[in-house]
């Protein structure tokens, strides 16, 4: 039994890996970098906010982790997505992991969301994950590495009021399935995890105020069949789990982290 124990153990773990986080300066991704940092993981990071990143890469130090190779930047700029995936296989000579959480939400129905925002948030949801997994295949073809991207909910089940978001979710649950399908025979798993409500910035950045966003939050004792929103680490320990050994034999799944949301139709 003891020896079984062992033998999980190991393969849940990451150490000395090499993962490469996006959206890391803030919410999920920056959870996701410290968990990591934790689990003895060699971090590359990306985002947007470079004071914010800063921030994460001193607490990813204090858990013992060495000290992240950082790449601040907008992955729209097809420039900086090429910079990112260069100086990370320079730095370290490899990627293992690498975890697609930079993203964006935009509230709007079609009536007042313009073209132009749709082009936005699909440049930043769907293109720019596209592209930098583009770049991030060829070496992790050479580990047999694995990709994780953050969807929602929201790309399984329908809302009113975020037609975008949905959209580039949606866009990314197909994608996660479609390269799954194209890199099974290069032994590169890919998966996605599917958050509910979770307790991050995200709602505040597209524009919900204090007032607004604390009864969305208490809304989701009756919208989460747990009754309660989820928090960032029970997100990121997710991504830990398919991005480990542990989760060999899964590929093509986008797993719903969401206390149980996505079952629920109302009544």
């Amino acid at each position: 039994m003891a020896a079984h124990i062992g033998e999980v153990t190991q393969r849940l773990s990451l150490s000395g890996k090499v993962a490469l986080i996006t959206g890391a300066s803030s919410g999920i991704g920056a959870g996701t970098a410290i968990l990591f940092a934790r689990l003895g993981v060699k971090l590359a990071l990306n985002g947007r906010n470079v004071e914010n990143l800063n921030k994460v890469c001193k607490e990813c130090e204090e858990v013992g982790s060495s000290t992240p190779l950082l790449l601040p930047g907008d992955l729209t700029d097809e420039a900086i997505v090429n910079q990112v995936i260069e100086k990370t296989v320079s730095f370290y000579g490899q990627l293992d992991v690498l975890v697609n959480s930079a993203g964006i939400l935009l509230l709007g129905t079609i009536e007042n969301t313009s073209v132009e925002q749709f082009d936005h948030i699909m440049n930043i949801n769907v293109r720019s994950v596209y592209h930098l997994t583009q770049l991030a295949v060829p070496h992790l073809i050479k580990t047999k590495g694995c990709i994780v991207n953050v969807s929602s909910v929201n790309g399984q089940r329908s809302f009113p009021g975020v037609v975008a978001y949905c959209m580039s979710k949606s866009a990314l649950d197909q994608f996660t399935r479609c390269l799954a399908l194209d890199l099974a025979p290069k032994n590169i798993r890919v998966n996605a995890v599917s958050p509910g409500v979770i307790i991050t910035d995200i709602h505040k950045r597209a524009g919900l105020t204090e007032e607004a966003y604390t009864e969305f939050v208490n809304k989701c004792k009756v919208t989460h069949a747990l009754g309660r929103p989820g928090q960032v680490d029970e997100v990121a320990q997710t991504i830990a789990f398919l991005a480990s050994d542990a989760a060999s034999f899964i590929t093509g799944v986008t797993l719903p982290v969401d206390g149980g949301r996505h079952a629920m139709c109302p009544r």
